[in-house]
């Protein structure tokens, strides 16, 4: 290769390759491309293996979803989920509204406190909830409360999913009122328009994408879930199919429902959003700011109180149930409040396999990235859509489908059955759309005239890779691999069924003391997780909706 300093003929030195224009995509290499159709393949044996095994005996997987043990579950996950997306997308949008366009007092610092409940894994939340009006509990204390059973069931799981998914809508909401230009609102102003009114005509219909978006997120997000449904005591589809986990069949087929409901609810997100990616990264502008007046000490305790029952309250009952436990002790041996160190192995093993499943979700989805927004590659959209996929497939679907496929698999692979590898692998095909999505972002955004320079300078593609364009997306590749950290920490249906024996992480920790009814034991755990995760989402920015979306 010619050095960095002799001079390129003038007739190539404008020429990328093969008489490709400057800035248009040329072919993609072979290897890359046949890397990320080997990585499609492997993001797609969960959903493949449902469908191949469903499809073996349609009949009785017919029957089996449309017997009413299926379709009552399946009622009841569409109920919680649509009013807990409705819910949360009236919260998020109202909050997000108030520290954008009033005059609230100390909206900075709102904007930072208002996400911080996207730190409390749903199964925290139910704890806490079933905690808190527990004999002896908070409630009981200080108001003199006491709900026989506590608040299980449709109405604990609403509360729960609802006050811990809001951040869904607010973060999204919060960043589009932010970019748009307060021209418009101003002109309604003047012409005579309540407020209320101004809201509704002019500024709903340009943040309606952002509501949808997030709302989205927020019926995927309570569809999926297992952990609040089970503490609560709640018949949706994903308990019903833990509950089956020994009659393969069933769980299957009830997984193959689950499952194709929740890409479909992904596929539906794209659509709303797609149209939006464009001005996303539009400047933020100075919106029009509103005077509450007499109203804003209602405005201020009403974002106080949601961030109380959000994050105060979950918080301060298991700090509650720590104190208490560590201050009475416990007549049992190997109890968490007699000796808090033993926490130190869970929480090695939840740091070491979350990064580990990090960094591998950012090498696999940083060459898909490139792949599909360099060289705007079919092969590479369509991997990317199966990476969507297995982010939508909900974790305890994916671990389901990856025990059978081991367990009734040939040779060496019945092997991989409850080791780390394979618990890997199920939290890098759920979490790996995160990290995809953080890389296509930085991708995108790193400047194709740079590597037309450095390619007219005789630069290679290996070595403008690693000078120009892999230190330009670093950050953004971190800031995924931070999501995958932080989303694996919380997983816990995975490593539930997933985990080799005697590999405890922080969150099977917090699970098997909330089931044995040792609710100080689960309490330090559980704030020893969300101390941990607030780091992570603390370091991330991820006030910043970019990041979430």
């Amino acid at each position: 290769m010619e050095p960095l300093t002799s001079a390129p003929a003038p007739e190539r030195a404008l020429r990328p390759h093969r008489g490709v224009a400057p800035g248009t995509p040329g072919r993609a290499p072979r290897w890359l491309a046949a890397g990320v159709v080997t990585v499609g393949m492997v993001f797609a044996v969960p959903f493949g293996y449902l469908v191949v095994r469903n499809l073996a005996d349609v009949r009785r997987s017919a029957a089996l979803l449309m017997a009413p043990a299926a379709v009552a579950p399946l009622a009841r996950s569409l109920v919680l989920a649509t009013t807990v997306a409705a819910a949360a997308a009236a919260v998020g949008t109202a909050a997000a509204w108030l520290v954008t366009r009033t005059d609230v007092p100390a909206r900075r610092l709102w904007r930072i406190l208002l996400p911080l409940p996207l730190v409390i894994p749903s199964f925290i939340g139910a704890f806490a909830l079933i905690a808190a009006f527990a004999p002896g509990g908070l409630a009981e204390r200080l108001i003199g409360v006491r709900v026989p059973g506590g608040l299980r069931g449709f109405g604990g799981a609403f509360l729960v999913l609802t006050l811990l998914t809001y951040p869904y809508v607010f973060l999204p909401v919060a960043a589009r009122l932010q970019q748009l230009p307060s021209s418009l609102e101003e002109a309604g102003r003047l012409l005579g328009r309540r407020p209320t009114r101004v809201f509704a005509s002019v500024v709903v219909p340009q943040i309606r994408g952002a509501i949808l978006a997030g709302a989205l997120l927020t019926f995927l997000y309570a569809i999926s879930d297992w952990g609040a449904v089970e503490l609560l005591r709640y018949d949706t589809l994903t308990r019903v199919i833990f509950v089956n986990v020994l009659d393969p069949p069933t769980a299957l087929a009830l997984s193959l429902e689950l499952g194709a409901l929740a890409v479909a609810v992904v596929v539906l997100e794209r659509m709303v959003t797609g149209g939006l990616r464009q001005v996303e990264g539009a400047h933020a502008t100075r919106g029009l700011q509103i005077s509450l007046g007499g109203w804003r000490p209602v405005a201020t305790g009403g974002l106080a109180a949601l961030l109380f029952a959000a994050l105060v309250a979950p918080v301060g009952v298991l700090a509650f149930w720590s104190v208490r436990g560590l201050a009475r002790g416990a007549a049992r041996a190997g109890a968490v409040v007699t000796d808090p160190g033993q926490l130190l192995g869970p929480a090695l093993n939840t740091v070491g396999i979350s990064l580990a499943t990090a960094g591998i979700a950012v090498a696999v989805a940083a060459p898909v990235a490139y792949l599909t927004v360099r060289y705007r590659s079919r092969a590479g959209q369509a991997v990317n859509a199966v990476i969507v996929a297995g982010f939508a497939l909900p974790g305890l679907v994916i671990a389901l489908a990856l025990t059978f496929w081991t367990l009734g698999a040939p040779g060496p692979i019945v092997t991989a059955y409850q080791t780390l590898h394979l618990l890997v692998t199920a939290y890098v095909i759920h979490f790996g759309a995160q990290a995809l999505r953080a890389a296509e972002v930085t991708v995108a955004s790193v400047p194709r005239r740079l590597d037309d320079a450095a390619r007219a300078l005789g630069a290679g593609r290996g070595r403008r890779l690693l000078t120009v364009e892999l230190p330009l997306m670093t950050p953004g590749l971190l800031a995924g691999g931070g999501l995958v950290l932080l989303s694996t920490m919380k997983e816990l249906p995975a490593t539930l069924l997933l985990a080799p024996p005697g590999f405890d992480t922080l969150a099977t920790r917090i699970w098997t003391s909330a089931e044995d009814a040792f609710l100080a034991d689960a309490s330090v755990a559980s704030l020893l997780l969300i101390v941990l995760s607030g780091v992570v989402i603390w370091v991330l920015g991820v006030r910043r909706s970019e990041v979430l979306r």
